[in-house]
């Protein structure tokens, strides 16, 4: 699966990784991983499916909630959340943020609704959904260009720095997150590649990330269209900075740490430290 684990008997390890950016409209996130709820009753939350097939390893430490709160950053201050899609994995923190305003496509609300086949139902969990009175959706068709991708927009009470991308194909409302840092673009592809090497020349992918891609996929010709254009950008070495939600390499590479705990475990020597080794890596 991860492509580093040493043995195909040894469990692998991916990441949810998720963006906390502080604006003047308060703490920004960018997806939410599992949350609390899905940490204390696991069999409620997720299917029995995904559970079996991915093992999550579900510790309070590792939520976004309880990750922000060791920075001073109460649920409150969470203004906003700027959702990729809802699947269960990206959405089960969503519960933690009582106030915020969730923002994503309309077609991933409807498709998520809907609940068309067996699979929707597994990987949509209406249990992690009592924030859908603040939801807030954008049609995907309509908005500005952004360096190949269409439809992309500012979002309703956020700052024009933070952009919704719409990458149809992992669902039918997929999207990814742009960010201006201001000494260049972060590009959040969420689901729309999983390995870090899928965004090499000569791109490569695990044999069972590939699979779960396949499994999961709502759209395959817009899928792959998004993951080359992806592929263009992260190869031209610009200033947009191209990594997915789930690959360990690319977390560690941008986060500068270890993913294997959380930031407020490790000493200041230990994150330098990780963080030379990830730019090594890189």
């Amino acid at each position: 699966m991860d492509g580093r684990t040493e043995s195909i008997l040894r469990r692998g390890h991916l990441t949810c990784h998720c963006l906390a950016i502080e604006t003047a409209a308060g703490v920004v996130l960018v997806d939410t991983g599992y949350g609390l709820r899905d940490v204390e009753d696991p069999r409620s939350r997720i299917s029995a499916m995904f559970l079996a097939l991915l093992k999550p390893e579900l510790r309070p430490e590792l939520t976004a909630v309880r990750q922000l709160a060791r920075l001073g950053i109460e649920p409150s201050d969470v203004t906003h959340i700027v959702l990729s899609h809802l699947d269960f994995d990206h959405a089960g923190g969503l519960d933690d943020f009582p106030t915020a305003t969730v923002h994503m496509l309309a077609s991933e609300r409807a498709s998520a609704e809907a609940q068309w086949t067996w699979l929707d139902r597994q990987r949509y969990r209406p249990q992690q959904w009592s924030s859908k009175q603040r939801w807030r959706t954008y049609p995907s068709l309509s908005g500005e260009r952004f360096h190949g991708f269409s439809g992309v927009r500012a979002l309703a009470g956020l700052p024009p720095e933070i952009l919704l991308v719409p990458m149809v194909g992992h669902t039918l409302g997929h999207a990814g997150v742009a960010v201006d840092t201001g000494a260049g673009w972060l590009l959040y592809a969420a689901d729309a590649y999983f390995f870090h090497r899928e965004m090499e020349a000569h791109p490569y992918c695990t044999p069972g990330l590939r699979f779960y891609q396949w499994m999961m996929e709502k759209d395959r010709d817009s899928r792959l269209a998004n993951q080359r254009r992806l592929r263009e950008l992260a190869l031209i070495g610009g200033d947009v900075k191209v990594f997915c939600a789930h690959d360990v390499v690319e977390f560690e590479r941008i986060a500068g740490r270890t993913a294997e705990v959380p930031a407020h475990m490790m000493s200041d020597r230990a994150v330098r430290s990780d963080a030379a080794a990830a730019a090594a890596h890189g």
